[in-house]
């Protein structure tokens, strides 16, 4: 079994070991002791190197030995000097150990007990069993983690025997020797992962949203680094945004609800009068629309992309408005297709359609002036609209 080095100290950088075995033309490398962590607990994988080359994953095997995952074979010999990628360890120290002191203000302050964690690239979360949590709430158990964080509580591990261990936040589920992590005077919890030696090296504890989860609510949080990063990110976005609106920092959120409202009135707007265009076209191509032998003006309209929309049947209600019009719209993607008829055609165009869609595998329906349906490719499409728009 390896001997895992980040048991007793979550500092240590730098290590020697003997190699013990290799595995995949020298890709998978198991060593007497290591200091980079193996993805475990919520927590993912230390990064670094092993003489130089590159470890791009750490495994854990059910026999207890920590795999080192390789860029490249390791080169010869039976002594590896390995170096964590220190930067993203820390970093996962401050949100690990920034996870049990939020976790253990949760249930102190609210009773809500930390269900599961997990440790994402940008954020972390953990899912509460609670089936929400209140922005007061959220607002609270922040302030209260980062004043304990400023109190720069020791954070210590130690070794106990699960039949005598106390005061645990979680009922470690198994026998046997323990690793416990302590907060001095808020939380001891059983744990494997790597941590800071105090609150205070936590950074700022930082609550961003909250999502209901099966019945619980996970809570998004990011600390120290990640924190500080994100906090800037979100500033200088809402800079960005105050530039674009001419406008103060704080009064940006209603600048941008103001611009929305404008932007939805103008929708409206447009809309209203895409209608009226439409309207406005379909009589003007009856009136030039040549009559076949039958008396009935048939006009085809084609479009590349979909959905048909109501500019498109308001075009053909008003084209069919004079009588005699029939009106074919034929789009491409989505294969799909829009007769209308004028009420002097004698067709149905809800029950012709439909007809002749079921022939050719599309569905579709619609009333006696106007209908329409999707096909199955744009070959049946071209098939169906020589069949409709026949003269």
């Amino acid at each position: 079994m390896t001997e895992r080095l980040y048991y007793e100290d979550s500092y240590l950088a730098e290590f020697d070991a003997r190699i013990l075995e290799v595995r995949d033309g020298g890709l998978r490398v198991t060593l007497d002791r290591t200091a980079f962590y193996p993805a475990s607990g919520g927590q993912p994988f230390d990064r670094g190197a092993l003489n130089g080359v590159r470890v791009t994953a750490v495994e854990e095997e059910d026999s207890g030995n920590v795999v080192h995952v390789l860029e490249s074979p390791l080169p010869e010999g039976n002594q590896a000097h390995g170096v964590i990628d220190w930067p993203r360890r820390f970093e996962h120290m401050q949100q690990h150990t920034g996870q049990h002191l939020l976790s253990a203000v949760f249930e102190q302050v609210f009773g809500f007990k930390t269900v599961s964690f997990h440790m994402g690239a940008e954020a972390s979360t953990i899912d509460l069993d609670a089936p929400s949590v209140t922005p007061e709430q959220l607002r609270a158990a922040e302030r209260r983690a980062n004043e304990l964080a400023w109190q720069d509580l020791p954070v210590r591990i130690s070794f106990e025997d699960a039949a005598s261990a106390e005061g645990l936040r979680k009922e470690p589920g198994r026998e046997g020797l323990l690793r416990i992590i302590t907060i001095e005077g808020i939380d001891r919890s059983t744990c494997g992962g790597t941590h800071v030696r105090s609150t205070g090296q936590i950074g700022v504890v930082m609550v961003r949203k909250t999502e209901r989860i099966r019945g619980q609510t996970r809570v998004e949080f990011l600390c120290g680094v990640r924190a500080m990063e994100r906090a800037r990110a979100d500033y200088e976005a809402l800079d960005r945004t105050a530039r674009v609106f001419s406008t103060a920092l704080d009064d940006v959120p209603q600048a941008a609800a103001t611009a929305l409202e404008q932007a939805k009135e103008a929708e409206k707007a447009r809309r209203r009068l895409a209608l009226e265009l439409a309207e406005l076209r379909g009589r003007a191509l009856y009136a030039v629309c040549e009559p076949d032998a039958r008396g009935l003006r048939i006009h085809v309209e084609r479009i590349e992309k979909g959905p048909i929309g109501d500019e498109l049947r308001a075009l053909a209600q008003s084209f069919c408005a004079g009588g005699q019009g029939v009106f074919v719209a034929a789009c491409a993607d989505p294969p799909s297709i829009l007769l209308a008829a004028g009420e002097a055609t004698g067709i149905e165009a809800g029950a012709r359609l439909k007809a002749a869609l079921e022939k050719c595998g599309g569905r579709g329906g619609g009333s006696a002036r106007i209908a329409q349906g999707s096909l199955p490719s744009a070959e049946v499409l071209e098939a169906l609209v020589r069949a409709l728009a026949q003269r």
